[in-house]
């Protein structure tokens, strides 16, 4: 499971008072920054890993143009990274550009899985 209802955040705490957020999101906004993934040409749902069911599953939902832009980006920030330099700035990825294109279909299979665990194991007795 990649991050499950069970998972702790404080997110929808900071998002839900304006005087945290207002403190929070430069900090965020920094460390997005420092991370450096936009200065390669990805997106935040590319740095997940793809390494179990869900994630598989969540990919083959993904549109053919999302799914070819995915590689296109994944082959653009691989030439960068042989090459030791990001991208031009005129590549990066904008803060605009940076959705989770992703996140909707992992959500999606995560809560089809609880389902399916459900009715699997549900019994029935007879009267």
């Amino acid at each position: 499971m990649i991050f499950g209802p069970t998972s702790l955040s404080l997110a929808p705490r900071i998002a839900q008072s304006k005087s945290l957020l207002a403190y929070f999101k430069p900090i965020a906004a920094w460390y997005i920054d420092l991370m450096g993934y936009r200065k390669y040409g990805l997106k935040y749902d590319d740095l997940i890993l793809e390494e179990n069911k869900d994630m598989f599953r969540a990919i083959n939902r993904l549109p053919e143009r999302e799914l070819y832009d995915r590689g296109y980006r994944f082959k653009r920030a691989s030439q960068a990274s042989i090459m030791h330099a990001p991208l031009p700035k005129e590549q990066w990825t904008k803060p605009e550009e940076d959705t989770q294109y992703l996140r909707p279909h992992i959500d999606s299979v995560v809560e089809e899985n609880k389902e399916r665990q459900y009715w699997d194991n549900l019994k029935v007795e007879r009267k």
